[in-house]
């Protein structure tokens, strides 16, 4: 499988999304799931701290303690790429972030955070810690301090954010610089082919888009890489119907060239998706249920669409 870098780090093109794994996913699939990505190369995985915490049942605990099983039971902790997030799980006690819940990214909340995700993984250190959510109250100094103190001691390789505005992670980025700790070196929003109608509140209220600025900014830094969840959009190539968001003129031309591209190249409108992010320089996180599902993602993780192709594809609007 082809290779991206992300800070001094060497991920596959392809990331393996677990947010079901343990809840909607069963832990005998999960495993099933990993198995397959990993004998295909991959070695890019990416849970979080509060998967699936917004559910009835959820603890948020579940998608990290299945990854650190599964880590135990294969023994091969060395051979993946380990990124999960901190900031977004719900508050233990009182209201917490105003208007949210969650329990945000004070130093106290990072460095509990890090405890509890290292001893559900099973492992002394993660690869890639995001902050999950922006926390606009507390002082980037104090999260970015915290941030980087794991970095001291080992228990983080590197850092990144989830969900962030541009202008923030450049803010970030100079504060980090200014004290001599380390930066960002990713980020991670909602970015797919589909382009949601302008203006429309997603109905996942914690989700960012990426947006050209970002693409911009990270191709002008050079140092900085992207990451993108829902690049399948929740099964909506795949025939699931568009939700409100992307029921516009501009996506029904998309979807009518990326079907025509697809089936010139013979591929899947998934494939087609995949090898369209990764074209303009970002990582797709693949969100999948089922051995099938990931077999098929694993059908782009080598793919580099012609130019002429890119040019159609982008053209559609």
């Amino acid at each position: 499988m082809r290779t991206a870098r992300l800070g001094a780090l060497e991920v596959s093109a392809l990331c393996l999304g677990t947010l079901p794994f343990g809840s909607g996913v069963d832990e005998g699939t999960s495993f099933a799931i990993l198995d397959r990505f990993a004998e295909a190369g991959g070695t890019f995985l990416d849970t979080a701290n509060n998967y699936v915490s917004w559910t009835e049942e959820g603890t948020g605990d579940e998608s990290e303690a299945v990854l650190g099983r599964w880590l135990a039971a294969r023994g091969n902790r060395d051979s993946v790429v380990l990124g999960t997030k901190v900031g977004a799980r719900p508050a233990a006690s009182g209201p917490g972030q105003a208007g949210t819940g969650y329990e945000g990214l004070s130093a106290g909340v990072v460095e509990a955070g890090i405890e509890g995700s290292l001893r559900r993984l099973g492992t002394d250190r993660v690869d890639v810690y995001y902050s999950h959510v922006e926390d606009r109250s507390v002082d980037l100094a104090e999260t970015l301090g915290a941030f980087a103190g794991l970095v001291a001691r080992g228990s983080v390789r590197e850092i990144a954010c989830s969900n962030h505005a541009t202008w923030r992670i450049e803010r970030a980025r100079a504060v980090s610089g200014a004290n001599g700790w380390p930066a960002y070196a990713a980020a991670q929003l909602r970015f797919s082919y589909l382009r949601p109608r302008p203006g429309y509140r997603l109905p996942e209220s914690g989700h960012v888009l990426m947006t050209g600025e970002l693409l911009d900014f990270a191709r002008s830094e050079g140092d900085f890489a992207l990451v993108a969840y829902s690049a399948l959009q929740f099964g909506q190539y795949a025939g699931r119907p568009l939700r409100e968001e992307n029921r516009h003129v501009g996506n029904e031309r998309r979807l009518a060239v990326l079907g025509e591209v697809a089936d010139e190249l013979g591929l899947t409108r998934n494939q087609v998706v995949l090898g369209w992010v990764m074209a303009q320089g970002v990582v797709p996180v693949v969100g999948v249920s089922s051995v099938a599902q990931v077999d098929e993602a694993l059908g782009a993780a080598d793919l580099v669409l012609p130019e002429e192709v890119l040019a159609r594809l982008d053209a559609a609007a």
